[in-house]
């Protein structure tokens, strides 16, 4: 099917529904605060989710739409805080296993500004080494691995510990580690 065609017929309204009506001060506010209260988010986030509900539903306001100021005002409030959702996101990518570069990537693609990153980027570091551990026990890379690891097996896991974000150091390390004994950060 041609994609403009597909297109086309996902914007047709359905028989029967009207389209939404264009919004306002009002309709937008209450936009914002039903999305910061279903997801926590960023101000970046925040702002490219009224921006697209505004390219769909058009401005029925006096003037611009106030977008930004929305966005400060809910950041005031506490609404909207980006270093609390750095540092929740942060936390969780590394329990998952996954390496300060991963980590500073996801930050940011999620609009955290520089300031905001570098504080989080740097607890990341600090426990670099148990989520490189976290994510080779979970993918049974290096030493827990069911045996022990042919060629083509380390390579693999190599790949896929650089591709999680972890330093080539550790990767090495934790993949050339004697089979079957858990390594610690000194040794």
């Amino acid at each position: 099917m041609d994609a403009t065609v597909a297109q086309s017929w996902r914007m047709r309204p359905r028989p029967g529904h009207s389209t939404a009506p264009p919004l306002d001060d009002d309709s937008l506010s209450r936009l914002a605060l039903g999305y910061v209260g279903r997801y926590a988010t960023t101000r970046a986030r925040l702002a490219a989710y009224l921006e697209r509900k505004l390219t769909q539903r058009g401005w029925a306001g006096e003037g611009d739409p106030p977008v930004a100021a929305l966005v400060a005002r809910f950041a005031d409030l506490g609404y909207v805080d980006d270093l609390a959702y750095a540092n929740a996101r942060a936390m969780a990518l590394q329990r998952r296993g996954y390496g300060e570069r991963r980590i500073s990537v996801a930050l940011r693609v999620a609009g955290i500004a520089d300031a905001d990153r570098v504080s989080v980027e740097d607890s990341a570091k600090a426990g670099g080494w148990a989520a490189a551990l976290a994510f080779a026990r979970r993918r049974r890379f290096g030493p827990f691995a069911p045996r022990p690891p042919d060629r083509a097996a380390r390579q693999r896991a190599i790949a896929a510990m650089l591709r999680a974000g972890h330093p080539f150091e550790f990767v090495i390390r934790i993949v050339e580690w004697p089979f079957g004994t858990v390594p610690d950060e000194d040794g």
